[in-house]
Parts: structure tokens; sequence; C-alpha cells
């Protein structure tokens, strides 16, 4: 396994478009398992290929307290979603230290590939639900950000280039 690194927004690949996976080999399960290493050697609870330049439909994500249940949605598809929606705050892997609330669905069911390349269906609520919503829109290219002001954004923009521009510096 290695520890993959994860692309920081404004980086413009963030808003690639995500392929579907054709087969489930395994390179694909090199993939999970180094995408799950990655989320969890970063605390997060979530990560879609496309934050580590890999622009296939793939998540990995564990919404488990004790963070030992990952799950692995390849070409995940909402199939039912509630017309019920919450508001959370919502931070990304992508856009570190930022937080702030996006309108998501309460309940989705989901239905993606294993690991083992198998179908499976489930359905989520709460943390899982918004974990799910948040992933697959980054395969859809889109940032939790751009749910935001575009004043806001601007900001988060300006914050993240300066950040990255102070990193540098150090190195």
């Amino acid at each position: 396994m290695a520890l993959l690194p994860i692309l920081r927004y404004p980086d413009p690949r963030l808003h690639t478009v995500a392929t579907a996976v054709a087969e489930v080999d395994e390179q694909v399960r090199q993939l999970v398992d180094d995408m799950l290493q990655t989320m969890y050697e970063s605390d997060g609870v979530g990560l879609a290929a496309t934050q580590v330049d890999v622009h296939r439909r793939v998540i990995v994500m564990d919404t488990s307290e004790q963070r030992d249940q990952p799950r692995v949605l390849i070409n995940p598809e909402l199939v039912k979603i509630s017309d019920e929606m919450m508001v959370g705050e919502e931070g990304c892997l992508s856009v570190p230290t930022i937080y702030d609330a996006v309108p998501r669905h309460a309940r989705v069911t989901v239905r993606a590939l294993g690991r083992d390349g198998q179908p499976y269906e489930f359905d989520a609520e709460g943390l899982t639900a918004v974990c799910v919503q948040h992933e697959m829109d980054h395969l859809l290219g889109k940032v939790f950000v751009e749910y935001l002001s575009p004043l806001k954004r601007e900001r988060i923009k300006t914050k993240m280039l300066k950040k990255a521009r102070e990193e540098q510096k150090a190195r």
C-alpha cells in the first residue's frame, strides 16, 4: 500500500469528471487499498479517486465510530433520494481546515460494486448519506465549496492559494 498525494482546491484537476471502471481488476483493487490508507492517514471519512488525481469512479469511506468499517464504492449511483434535506457542516481533504454548511438529501439508497467487483446496494442516512453525496460530487468534478456563495468561494480560494505558497516556501 502507498500514501497518495491529495489534490488541493483550487487545483483544476478536481473538476475532472471521472469515467466508469470497466473491470474491477488488480489495479483497481490496489487503488482502493492505497486510497483507504490515504484516507485513514489523513483522518478523513471519505475519499474519491478524483482527489488523488485518478479520474475513475471509485470512492472509499468509513463513517464508523471506531474507523474499522471501510466501504468501497466502484461506479456508485444514487438509486433513491429522500425529499427531506439536511444541512450540516462539511469539510474536505482537498480543502483542509475549511468547514461550511451544505444542504444534502437526508437519506439515499446507493448501488455500487464492491472491492470484489460484486454489485451491492445499501441505504444511508446521517453522516453516511452526506459522505456518499459529497464523494459522488467529486466524481462529477464538483467540490463542496461550489455550494457556497461566490464571495465565500473566492475567500477560500485565496486562503488555499496563500497556504500553498507558504508551504512551498517552507520546503
